[in-house]
């Protein structure tokens, strides 16, 4: 008996409610961590206006590439780092586009993060939408399955997002508004997100954007990436730059654990009040935010170090350089107890002769101190 009466609730996700769209944001709990997401954005902001232009260059390159890569990897989707900085540089000009080898998947991803960022002082639209969701499946198929691009799915069943079991029914975590409404329902996004420009607080907004569009879930596949494109757009709009000085996604991408649990807390209730999921984003844009300010630092403390060393000892020679570059991105535990001569030849390409030769002098020149005898002889950076 208690069993038949629990089989008749029905369960209610977040589009379901009565009040559906009318999203419910506490900003007064929100308000201390909007204050240091801004804070965060604009002290990276400010100190970006302060690179020398090599450095601003490959910092929206890394922006470029982080991105790329941490929005298909929350798909679960692998792109090959040399891959997406490659075309990335080509997009920033930055490469020479007839050198490169492309990948489509690499190109797909990129297409539409430039797009969104290029497209961010025009009205969103529907045709906005499918240009983004076709251009990631250029042959018109996810893997081997072909589907629907460029328009709205628009199949009888039910969209659901599930776990599936060996021997057991599969676990629905949510189900989708039906095809036959999706229209309609992205319509009210549409209108919303062109009408809300300016009027809503714009990290807030790009929360909001991106649960609305996972909420309806309104293509056969690609919904996570157009709906962090959407995101991409709404902060440009925000900050009104077309600059990618940070990676949203990457931030995401390490806290997925805690992105796919909000979203589902966030859709798979009739609860119109959305602030925890708010909350959530709004940190994830204060994190990356800082990571660009370290990484800044980093730059500018790796930009100082060469101006210094290069004033101090203007004789170094191609593959010294090369080896003092490496041993500084590495770190002190890059290479464990610092480079030896082998691997100096080996990264160089040089004589074990030159090797040695160039490391003596690097010695001389109190750049590099000796440690170790024989076989165990090791080179690092001189203290400070």
């Amino acid at each position: 008996m208690f069993e038949a009466q629990i089989s008749k609730i029905r369960i209610m996700y977040l589009w379901q409610s009565p009040c559906w769209p009318e999203f419910q944001v506490d900003l007064a709990a929100l308000q201390p961590a909007l204050a240091a997401a801004r804070y965060a954005q604009g002290r990276s902001m400010g100190l970006a206006s302060h690179l020398q232009l090599m450095d601003l260059g490959a910092l929206e390159l890394q922006g470029w590439a982080d991105e790329a890569i941490a929005t298909a990897q929350i798909e679960g989707e692998i792109l090959q780092v040399n891959s997406v900085r490659a075309s990335a540089a080509r997009r920033l000009g930055m490469a020479d586009a007839k050198a490169l080898d492309r990948d489509a998947r690499t190109e797909a991803t990129l297409d539409v993060l430039q797009a969104a960022i290029e497209q961010s002082q025009q009205p969103l639209s529907h045709d906005t939408l499918y240009g983004w969701q076709a251009a990631l499946f250029p042959t018109g198929r996810s893997g081997i399955q072909k589907i629907r691009t460029g328009a709205y799915r628009d199949h009888a069943e039910h969209m659901q997002i599930v776990t599936p079991r060996m021997g057991k029914p599969d676990i629905v975590h949510y189900q989708a508004p039906d095809s036959a409404d999706v229209h309609a329902q992205m319509t009210r996004l549409i209108d919303w997100f062109n009408s809300s420009l300016g009027q809503t607080d714009g990290l807030v907004r790009a929360a909001l954007a991106h649960l609305w569009i996972e909420a309806i879930h309104p293509f056969e596949d690609g919904n996570g990436r157009v709906g962090r494109a959407l995101i991409e757009m709404a902060l440009a709009q925000d900050l009104k730059t077309d600059k990618r000085l940070w990676s949203l996604s990457q931030q995401m991408w390490l806290d997925r654990a805690g992105y796919y649990a909000q979203l589902q807390v966030a859709t798979e209730q009739a609860n119109m009040d959305v602030t925890p999921w708010v909350q959530w984003f709004v940190g994830c844009v204060h994190k990356a935010a800082d990571a660009t300010w370290d990484h800044m630092q980093a730059a500018m403390r790796k930009t100082r170090f060469w101006s210094e060393l290069r004033e101090q000892h203007p004789q170094l020679t191609s593959t010294q350089t090369k080896a003092i570059n490496k041993l500084y991105d590495v770190g002190p535990e890059g290479f464990a107890n610092g480079i030896s001569t082998e691997k100096y030849v080996n990264l160089c390409r040089v004589s074990r002769a030159t090797a040695y030769r160039e490391l003596t002098a690097l010695c001389e020149m109190g750049v590099l101190v000796q440690t170790g005898v024989g076989r165990g002889t090791q080179y690092r950076f001189a203290p400070n």
